[in-house]
């Protein structure tokens, strides 16, 4: 399954400057020779592909890209100041086309890797250049060539950071609309997807990262019950695992039984899917009795990542969040 992430883009180059038409003037060189400098170079559009970005959410409030145009060129044969290189930063996995004939500008693979998507404009030469024998002293100069200008489209075949698992009754899809629509400060977005549903997760403090309500495994799903096999090959592409638990529906006397299911349907399609970074969000904590089962579960449990949450109010959402960023950051530096 791809999901696109899309966003269209214009990118113009910086224009170079305009050549200099001067003539020396010193006390004791009543007629002196041109000395007009060069226009600097325009600054270029260069892309720049870094894991520090993992969506191209940021372009939802910014489309359009402009580098600075080069200096003039001045007398006593000074250069124009080049303009500077403006630097755009996409995730690994963007691809970039031209959006008016559809040609691959760039693909973008590697972390660090870099592009030119708009040649600067080259400075114009001063009247010094066009000095010759037989025309000693001209009086004109070059104007700068106008930068690469472009419409770009922007694609990501976005991979989840976050595989939200769980049982289909554990309220995931409450959560997933909890942690990515509920608050001014996080945005629906606009997916051109089929389930399960991605949302992009805007905290405020950092890049967003993505999040994937993996449809509700049942037991059975590795040998391919439900939609299981489909489902387990998606959870395998995401970084780390939300395990969504119904806190109301803890068992008292085996407290870590609906655990266990989810984990034996990973382990059995894939170990490495069993071995992947896991953060326990008892869900439900507003429901009677939820309370006092959470509290078996974690007396229960060592060593997890345990956090109670209510979907429905929003309780302990803003830490689960905080805890979830992290460990994306802490993979990711893990990775590169």
């Amino acid at each position: 399954m791809k999901f696109i992430d899309e966003a269209l883009i214009t990118v113009a180059a910086g224009s170079g400057g305009r050549g200099c038409a001067s003539f020396r003037r010193e006390k004791y060189i009543p007629r002196g020779g041109p000395d007009g400098g060069d226009g600097g170079d325009g600054g270029n559009v260069i892309v720049h592909t870094t894991v520090r970005r993992r969506t191209l959410y940021s372009f939802r409030f910014k489309r359009n890209f402009k580098a600075p145009d080069g200096g003039a060129g001045q007398g006593q044969q000074k250069t124009g100041k080049k303009g500077e290189d403006l630097v755009i930063d996409v995730p690994p996995g963007t691809v970039i086309t031209n959006a008016e004939t559809g040609e691959l500008v760039c693909d973008c693979i590697h972390d660090s890797q870099t592009a030119v998507v708009a040649k600067g404009g080259m400075g114009g030469r001063g009247n010094r250049r066009f000095a010759t024998s037989t025309n000693r002293a001209p009086r004109y100069a070059q104007p700068g060539t106008p930068g690469e200008a472009f419409s770009l489209k922007l694609e990501l075949k976005l991979l989840a950071d976050v595989g939200i698992i769980g049982f289909p009754n554990a309220g995931k899809s409450t959560l997933l609309s909890r942690i990515s629509s509920a608050r001014p400060k996080i945005a629906d977005y606009p997916f051109t997807t089929l389930s399960p549903m991605l949302g992009v997760v805007q905290t405020g403090s950092s890049e967003p990262f993505v999040a994937a309500d993996i449809p509700g495994l049942i037991e059975g799903a590795h040998t391919g019950a439900g939609l299981g096999i489909r489902f387990l090959r998606h959870v395998e592409r995401t970084g780390v695992l939300l395990h969504v638990i119904d806190g109301s529906s803890i068992d008292p006397e085996a407290p870590l039984e609906l655990y266990h299911k989810i984990n034996r349907e990973l382990a059995g399609f894939s170990l490495l899917l069993a071995q992947k970074p896991q953060i326990i969000a008892i869900n439900k904590m507003d429901l009677p009795d939820a309370v006092r089962l959470a509290k078996r579960f974690e007396d229960a449990a060592e060593g997890l990542d345990i956090h109670n949450v209510s979907a429905a109010t929003g309780a302990g959402i803003k830490e689960l969040l905080r805890a979830l960023e992290n460990r994306i950051d802490k993979e990711k530096d893990h990775d590169h």
